[in-house]
């Protein structure tokens, strides 16, 4: 991450730069929670805010805004960094960089062991955070972008769709777990997990028009997830439909979620296999990826023994058409708001700047040094998610 400083002696720059300073740290610091991030991230951004509205009364725009060059490296890209001499440019790739960072909060914290019911609802309400801000970048921010993104950049609007519908549908999977661990009805699970498999399609299908050196690692997670929670959700249908007394049909649903698990499988070591940006994950060898394929298993052999004894039913050729909408547990984005404007930036402080001055200053400024981009800490959790949205 790196941003160029220009020469300017006004407090509102050295606050500034010293807010986007502690913002930079906290993204790093292993000590950092919800709160403290919330509270950083204001501060800035009721500054930088200062470079962006109009602070004279009028319409026009604010003078401050194109005076400084920002440069941010992107998730998919690489080291290779982008710039635009633009205040809502560094606006929307700090926020981008937020909701990361509640993505990786998320990831964190879900990966302790023996995670405690308030932890998970922290983990449920991060990603919806998260989701709200790249929302909020999509429909406010960066539309207002003087030059559009760059295709495959963080802020085109397909990774930013990817990264809603992802957040969302990683929210979900805490629910969904939260509902089987509370034995909630089979119908409900059922429901949720064919809803988050469509999240998953959905947003694999966003990314299809990327290049795919910088896309196919992450559409062959998202493909491997909504083929795992398709078998979960044809896994919890076959028991909905045997409590029917529907036991040709449940076996069905059952051979349906084999077909699912085992495309998830094969999908695992693909998404292995496959180079691009990003951590990988091995979702095929944790415990909750194990416990569904044993469950399939247990449950398509009591349905086999009850039809043997009992029901006697046809099995069906065709799969049984899954038209399930979940009721309850749907995970929204929360609504994000950028912070009121600093008390700093006042109409007086503006009509002080003058852009001449600088202009005329530009032959004696110092050459530009580049700064390295922030370097992740190791954080690995004590037990693999198969999370790697982060």
């Amino acid at each position: 991450v790196t941003m160029i400083i220009y020469r300017n002696i006004m407090p509102i720059r050295i606050d500034l730069r010293a807010t986007r300073a502690r913002l930079l740290e906290m993204f790093t610091d292993v000590t950092c929670n919800p709160e403290i991030m919330k509270n950083a991230t204001d501060a800035y951004f009721s500054l930088l805010q200062g470079f962006i509205l109009s602070l004279d009364g009028t319409t026009q725009e604010n003078k401050m805004r194109f005076i400084q060059n920002f440069k941010w490296t992107d998730t998919l890209q690489g080291n290779t960094p982008s710039a635009q001499q633009d205040a809502v440019f560094e606006l929307a790739s700090m926020a981008f960089n937020v909701a990361l960072w509640y993505t990786k909060f998320a990831s964190r914290l879900a990966g302790k062991e023996n995670i405690t019911e308030p932890e998970a609802k922290d983990v449920h309400r991060s990603l919806k955070v998260a989701a709200g801000i790249f929302k909020n970048l999509k429909e406010v921010h960066i539309p207002r972008l003087i030059t559009p993104a760059e295709k495959g950049r963080d802020l085109d609007p397909r990774v930013i769709d990817a990264y809603i519908i992802q957040c969302q549908a990683e929210a979900q999977e805490v629910t969904i777990a939260r509902a089987i661990e509370l034995k909630h009805n089979a119908t409900l699970i059922a429901a949720l997990a064919f809803e988050t498999a469509n999240f998953y399609q959905k947003a694999d299908h966003t990314l299809n028009t990327l290049e795919p050196e910088c896309s196919s690692k992450w559409r062959k997670y998202l493909q491997l997830k909504q083929h795992f929670y398709m078998a979960y959700a044809y896994c919890y249908h076959g028991q909905t439909l045997l409590a029917s007394d529907k036991c040709g049909e449940a076996i069905r649903s059952l051979q349906e979620a084999e077909k699912c698990y085992s495309r998830a499988e094969g999908l695992c070591k693909e998404y292995r296999q496959t180079k691009g940006p990003g951590t990988t994950a091995k979702p095929s060898e944790q415990l909750f990826f194990l416990k569904l394929g044993s469950l399939i298993k247990n449950t398509l052999e009591k349905c086999q023994r009850e039809n043997g004894f009992i029901y006697f039913h046809k099995v069906p050729a065709e799969a049984p058409q899954l038209e399930l909408k979940a009721s309850y547990g749907l995970a929204e984005p929360v609504p994000f708001e950028l912070p009121p404007l600093s008390e700093q930036c006042t109409a007086e402080v503006y009509a002080t700047f003058d852009l001449t001055k600088g202009a005329k200053n530009d032959k004696a400024k110092p050459k530009e040094e580049e700064v390295k981009p922030v370097k992740e800490p190791d954080l690995k959790p004590q037990k693999d998610t198969g999370c790697v949205i982060s």
